[in-house]
């Protein structure tokens, strides 16, 4: 009869096990036996394990977009609270006084909160999940998630200048990768999960699936494999699902037929694209003031932030929250020109300038409207330069959302992609194709600006990791490992030498009385050959650090870990082989296998 394992708060646990440790249990919640639960792992360590990611995949799909639909009913219980008509938009209907002081309100929630907070557990959004793939192998912490919730709530409700698109992702990313960390999943698993949070997050707030794919995949991964798209994709349309069932299958903002007018048209959408590709670099180049702004006092920063949007917000209310009510209007009904500069140079600079001043509020939304009411403006001065030739500025309106989007992330096809899906037309792509690449090309080679996350929130992270790296991160040291070997005490008898070797094994892991001594692995035919030795026949006790043969110094790695953490570890402690081991049971029964450098660098040069 097999053993039930529990999950618990330390881990996975068996009956036996269970019965002496009660103390370190919550209530169980998850049953497997052990023979389904390992082998599950061990399938998930490999980079074939496509049908067991696809599952893990939908199981993130359907939680992401629960966690977007409470996320939004939450966001509309606030905004009934002192909003018009309970519409978190609804900031063109307060009092002018009000709307003002509201800023004031939401840094302060904001500032007390990352007060209480360790210097760790500010960084949220999309930076955030970023910096956790490449270099904690996708693991969120809590503290940090429940900073996401409170900040992406205050942020929006309190009339600052931000979206929602930056908490689902990272909200979406960590709850998955959290179902991974709950079961114990290799780590390779666990930056898959991450990427099905992103995709999802992105399907559920603006009903874009496919684009919500392509952006994990182009902004957060920053690498396309087969075994990660299927996860993703299906974890995006399951999301987006979600939130069809709730909210129905509209986009996030209406959107008219559209269509080219002339072919003529398209010199000044390239002029168009080119503007707003400088806006997009005049954007990524506030936010890059960030390091610089250091120097003045947390609190005065805030200050800064609350009084800026303030001022503005008295005479144009546009700029606050999402405003997606004002990319609404730009579609359907005619907005003032004053009010769609004010939303261009206003929102531009007070969402850079917010991010720029430390306060991390989510930018996509944010630029999708910039770009909007941008590619607007342009529409309604083609239509004074070319009256007869001119199409309508909607189509503009769809092609500066897509181009800032695409300038400003430097995530060309994901903007293509979220083009596609919003407007439902075709005839739109090969001008939006124009639109986002030369937007893209003006803000990096002109202004020298990378994706935004990378240049501004996530200055130190490394944008192009090493093939090798990015290769063996893909798989667990499960996949590697030599299986085949024994744990045992420096000091043996030579019947237990005998019973030992019953099983041919590989490689004996000696392991020492105290954990300042280090680790040695013994090759098994050089005990073989003790043991054979006429000379040695007479001894009963064997000491496996004095017999001659091979021995290596060895360090342990987690059963869980990635190759590329592996291959980390032995440059780190300039070791030729580590012993992976559990977290729970005793030392000889916790060690799994032995993995070295050779095994790594063979399965790198013969498998990838």
């Amino acid at each position: 009869m097999q053993p039930v394992w529990y999950i618990g708060n330390g881990g996975v646990y068996a009956d036996a096990f269970v019965s002496t440790c009660q103390d370190r249990l919550i209530v169980p919640r998850l049953r497997f036996t052990s023979s389904s639960l390992d082998a599950f792992r061990r399938q998930l360590a490999g980079v074939d394990a496509l049908p067991q990611l696809c599952l893990l995949g939908a199981l993130a799909g359907l939680i992401t977009g629960g966690l977007m639909v409470a996320f939004r009913q939450l966001m509309s219980l606030g905004a009934m609270a002192f909003l018009p008509g309970g519409s978190p938009e609804a900031f063109e209907q307060l009092p002018p006084l009000a709307r003002s002081l509201l800023p004031l309100l939401a840094v302060g929630l904001i500032g007390l909160w990352m007060w209480r907070q360790p210097p760790t557990g500010r960084s949220i959004g999309v930076a955030h999940v970023i910096e956790r793939l490449s270099y904690h192998q996708g693991r969120f912490p809590l503290r940090n998630w429940l900073t996401q919730w409170w900040v992406g709530l205050v942020s929006v409700l309190g009339g600052l200048s931000a979206g929602r698109e930056g908490p689902a992702i990272h909200l979406g990313a960590a709850a998955a990768s959290g179902v991974g960390e709950r079961l114990k999943l290799p780590h390779n698993s666990l930056r898959v999960l991450a990427a099905c949070g992103v995709a999802a997050g992105i399907a559920a707030s603006f009903n874009t699936p496919i684009a919500g794919v392509i952006f994990a995949m182009e902004v957060v991964m920053m690498e396309y494999t087969i075994t990660g798209f299927m996860p993703v994709i299906l974890a995006s349309s399951l999301s987006a699902l979600v939130a069809q069932l709730v909210y129905g299958s509209e986009p996030a903002f209406p959107i008219p037929g559209l269509n080219l007018k002339s072919l003529m048209d398209i010199p000044w959408i390239v002029v168009s694209a080119l503007l707003i590709g400088l806006l997009a670099g005049l954007f990524v180049r506030i936010g890059k003031l960030g390091p610089h702004l250091k120097v003045i006092p947390v609190w005065w920063r805030y200050l800064i932030v609350a009084a800026s949007v303030g001022i503005t917000a008295w005479w144009y209310p546009q700029v606050q929250g999402m405003g997606y009510d004002i990319l609404g209007q730009t579609l359907t009904d005619q907005v003032a020109v004053d009010v769609l500069a004010a939303v261009v140079i206003g929102k531009l600079v007070l969402t850079a300038g917010t991010v720029a001043m430390g306060i991390p509020v989510s930018i996509i939304g944010p630029i999708l409207v910039i770009g909007g009411a941008a590619g607007t403006l342009c529409g309604l001065l083609g239509m004074v330069l070319m009256p007869e030739t001119a199409s309508s500025p909607e189509l503009y309106t769809m092609l500066g959302m897509a181009a800032m989007m695409g300038a400003v992330l430097q995530a060309p096809l994901a903007a293509l992609m979220a083009l596609l899906e919003l407007t439902h037309n075709p005839n739109i792509i090969m001008p939006g194709m124009l639109s986002v690449v030369v937007a893209g090309l003006t803000a990096r080679q002109l202004c020298r600006c990378q994706g935004f996350f990378i240049t501004v929130a996530g200055q130190h992270l490394n944008q192009v990791q090493h093939s090798l790296q990015r290769a063996l991160a893909r798989v667990s040291v499960q996949a590697v490992m030599e299986r085949n070997i024994k744990a045992t005490y420096r000091r043996i008898r030579r019947e237990e030498a005998k019973k030992l070797l019953e099983g041919e094994p590989i490689w004996i892991v000696i392991l020492r009385s105290s954990d300042d001594k280090p680790t040695l692995a013994l090759k098994g035919a050089d005990l073989v050959k003790v043991l054979f030795d006429e000379e040695l026949a007479a001894e009963e006790e064997i000491d496996l650090l004095d017999i001659p043969g091979q021995r290596l110094d060895v360090a342990a790695i987690p059963i869980r870990a990635t190759l590329g953490e592996a291959l980390n570890r032995l440059e780190e402690a300039t070791l030729d082989a580590l012993f992976v081991e559990a977290s729970f049971g005793p030392p000889e029964q916790r060690i799994f296998g032995i993995i070295t450098r050779e095994a790594i660098e063979n399965y790198y040069r013969y498998k990838s």
